[in-house]
């Protein structure tokens, strides 16, 4: 038994069904009830900053639990170096509040991005000696503190009438369980099992060592799980991958998507290195369920989140969604 999510780049460009930036964030919350309605289990966004796509998660997100009383809320991710941690933890907490705790955060040091050093247009740069990624992680670790309830700064007596220190409010307690990392490595998903944090995979991994894709993400995930039984944590962590799956089951699918159905890994050079990206699942709905049902990484996860066209718009994504849980889920023993 799996949950299925969806998740949504919110790419919004003229002459599609979803020209403006109004109309991406609108239609992910009625794809976000449309969802809920057919029985998926989770409703996640990406975030990009400097392109026409979704940016702003939080506000976002709360529309979504506004109109939903069920359906998880998520992001994949959040890039941490563009955050104010202590800001961020305010709205997460407050978000998840007004969801009923429902929120799956992930967040991770990013992804390229069109932006030169687009974190620093933002206040935020490395320190000496830091790369961007270990400012990703600076500032997740002030994030993850601030939603434990940590003092962060000493109080003033004259207004409190005694000193200490004092947390950011609100306060979400359970809210740092359902923090996600998302990983493009083994050597961060085992860093990520040690921090106790879930683990968010995609379709890209930023290494290549000749195996299949789903091979390679499979024995991440077994290296995270690993990492967390070692660090002594007391939970069950949860994963999820991400996939493309397209059920080609109409002539609108054939006409969009029908040059997929021969989809294989590509691997290819980012960030100055060997990345794997992983394919699309694009045919006849038995033949892909066959498929994702022998991909190992889909096999070793409890969550797979399928990523939705969302520039077709609300309708057409509505009928993919059901024909994945129709017609695929169950046939790939996800149901």
């Amino acid at each position: 038994m799996k949950k299925i999510g969806f998740l949504s780049f919110g790419h919004h460009q003229p002459g599609t069904p979803t020209p403006t930036a109004a109309d991406a964030l609108t239609q992910m919350v009625e794809l976000a009830v449309a969802a809920e309605e057919l029985g998926v289990d989770g409703a996640f966004l990406r975030v990009h900053h400097f392109a026409p796509q979704f940016a702003t998660p939080f506000p976002l997100l709360a529309a979504m639990a506004a109109r939903t009383s069920r359906i998880e809320l998520g992001t994949g991710v959040i890039d941490m170096r563009y955050e104010n941690p202590l800001y961020m933890a305010e709205q997460a907490a407050a978000t998840d509040l007004l969801s009923g705790e429902r929120l799956q955060l992930g967040i991770s040091r990013g992804s390229p991005e069109p932006a030169l050093h687009g974190a620093a247009a933002f206040g935020y740069a490395p320190a000496e000696g830091e790369t961007d990624a270990d400012m990703a992680r600076r500032h997740t670790k002030i994030f993850r503190a601030a939603l434990t309830g940590a003092g962060v700064v000493r109080a003033d007596p004259a207004m409190t009438g005694r000193p200490g220190m004092l947390a950011v409010q609100p306060q979400s307690p359970t809210l740092q369980q359902r923090i996600w990392w998302g990983s493009g490595t083994r050597a961060t998903a085992k860093w990520t099992g040690e921090q106790g944090m879930n683990l968010m995979s995609s379709t890209l991994l930023t290494e290549d060592t000749g195996v299949p894709f789903d091979e390679l993400q499979a024995e991440q995930i077994a290296i995270f799980r690993e990492a967390w039984a070692g660090s002594g944590h007391l939970r069950a962590p949860r994963v999820s991958v991400s996939r493309s799956v397209i059920p080609i089951t109409t002539d609108t699918d054939r006409r969009y998507f029908g040059r997929e159905r021969d989809s294989e890994d590509q691997v290819g050079r980012l960030d100055g290195g060997l990345a794997r990206f992983g394919k699309s699942y694009a045919g006849e709905p038995d033949v892909i369920a066959k498929q994702l049902a022998e991909d190992a990484a889909v096999q070793a996860a409890d969550t797979v989140l399928v990523t939705v066209p969302n520039q077709l718009g609300v309708d057409y994504n509505v009928h993919l969604l059901e024909s994945i849980l129709r017609d695929v889920a169950p046939a790939a023993g996800w149901r």
